[in-house]
């Protein structure tokens, strides 16, 4: 799981791939934090993103780097406890002026019966689960 936060983290951006009745919806993002060997992502709950998840939870993402790339396919579990927006905001201060700690809107998600594959033209797969 560690090499799956550290893929994301390094990439900086990363696209989610949600379904929004029979139309997928991809949008890029860049929040990500290893907390309590979870990996995480935030948004807002006021977003249709938001909306669409609470509807269909699995969820992909996919980012690249260095000629490498890793999709990450699983379930997104919501996480409303304070600790872990806490961390996420100290780890990504710039969410601040948008987020609270405290406010009903910022959401917290981590993935469920995950799968993360990672990909390149010269390697073979590797596969991590978790």
């Amino acid at each position: 799981m560690q090499k799956v936060y550290d893929f994301l983290n390094d990439a900086e951006t990363y696209y989610l791939a949600t379904v929004d009745g029979d139309q997928p919806r991809v949008r890029p993002f860049g929040t990500v934090l290893l907390s309590d060997g979870k990996i995480y992502i935030q948004t807002g709950k006021s977003k249709d993103v938001s909306k669409q998840l609470a509807a269909n939870p699995k969820a992909e993402i996919c980012a690249f780097k260095n000629g490498e790339w890793i999709r990450v396919a699983g379930e997104l579990v919501n996480d409303d406890s304070r600790d872990v927006k806490v961390a996420m905001l100290e780890k990504m201060p710039q969410l601040s002026g948008m987020y609270s700690a405290d406010d009903d809107n910022m959401q917290m998600l981590y993935f469920k019966n995950a799968t993360a594959t990672i990909s390149s033209f010269t390697a073979a797969p590797e596969t991590i689960k978790f």
